[in-house]
């Protein structure tokens, strides 16, 4: 019996790949690498496999008339046209929770790292200059008022490692979660105005989009500090150069930039920005359970069975 083709549309753990190969028939992007190879298999496509940048719009999903899921490793699939999908009956799946603690983490540390300016630290002792005197003083962190934009499963964790520092939490989402007793926003430049930190961890697509603009920066203030760990079209950037640049806000941290890995040199010279290269759930313990569930996803499909964690909408 042949085994079932699916088409990879994106680079993708070394380890997830073996798994695919050893279950199924492959075929590593040649949507974009070998058209003519493409249109020769593409009747014969059952599955599509993804990561949380790639995109699987309705063009793509259209030429695969035998298509029958589609499976994101990662949380994220503002990449996927799932209105598209599900219009053909195809379920879409990704990886929640698997990696709530390690994006929650990176926030938390990038949170401090732009505070206590963690990595010009590093660079002043590396340089010699301590010996010229001490370093500059930073910003606390303890008791500081957080804002967090999404209250998601991975929002919640942030909020969870934050009272550890006795921050005063609020938040916004499209509406308030049942059962946070955070403070609640009805949107980003209300929290803004009211925290000292906003960390961004919305989903990403239209809905979002430039959603934390020059009002919201101007509203977190010449003191204030934005974290993003949620997709770079979430800020708007040039919004977000210049409030840096004018001291509109005091520094940012973040991991995820529009046009990633391209980040513009602005922000790349700036030394009241942190800087990580979008490594939210970049654990070999976190990958490795994100590529179980997106293979154990395709094989649940695959065998009949209900599949582990379907997207919704």
């Amino acid at each position: 019996m042949s085994l079932p083709d699916v088409l990879v549309v994106a680079p993708l753990m070394p380890f997830l790949m073996e798994a695919l190969r050893g279950r199924f028939t492959v075929h590593d992007r040649i949507h974009a690498s070998d058209p003519a190879a493409f249109a020769a298999v593409a009747p014969r496509i059952r599955g599509v496999v993804a990561n949380g940048e790639a995109k699987v719009p309705r063009e793509l999903i259209a030429q695969l008339p035998a298509l029958e899921v589609i499976t994101v490793f990662g949380v994220g699939y503002d990449g996927v046209d799932v209105a598209a999908a599900h219009e053909r009956g195809v379920p879409v799946t990704n990886t929640p929770d698997v990696l709530n603690d390690d994006v929650a983490d990176l926030a938390i540390g990038l949170l401090i790292s732009v505070a206590r300016r963690i990595p010009q630290a590093d660079r002043f002792v590396r340089a010699g200059e301590w010996t010229s005197g001490p370093f500059t003083l930073s910003r606390k962190v303890s008791g500081a008022k957080l804002g967090i934009v999404g209250m998601g499963r991975i929002g919640q964790a942030i909020a969870h490692r934050a009272t550890a520092f006795g921050m005063q939490i609020a938040y916004t989402a499209r509406s308030p979660r049942a059962g946070v007793g955070y403070g609640y926003h009805p949107d980003a430049v209300s929290l803004a105005a009211a925290s000292d930190f906003l960390v961004v961890i919305t989903p990403g697509g239209a809905g979002t989009l430039g959603m934390i603009d020059a009002d919201v920066l101007k509203a977190l203030g010449p003191d204030g500090y934005l974290v993003n760990v949620a997709r770079g079209t979430v800020v708007d950037q040039p919004a977000l150069v210049d409030a840096l640049q004018g001291g509109i806000i005091a520094g940012a941290a973040l991991d995820v930039f529009v046009g990633e890995p391209n980040v513009p040199e602005s922000l790349r010279n700036m030394p009241n920005v942190v800087l990580t290269p979008h490594i939210g759930s970049g654990t070999r313990q976190t990958r490795e359970a994100m590529a179980r569930l997106t293979f154990d996803n395709l094989c649940a499909h695959f065998a009949g069975q209900p599949l582990l964690t379907p997207v919704d909408a």
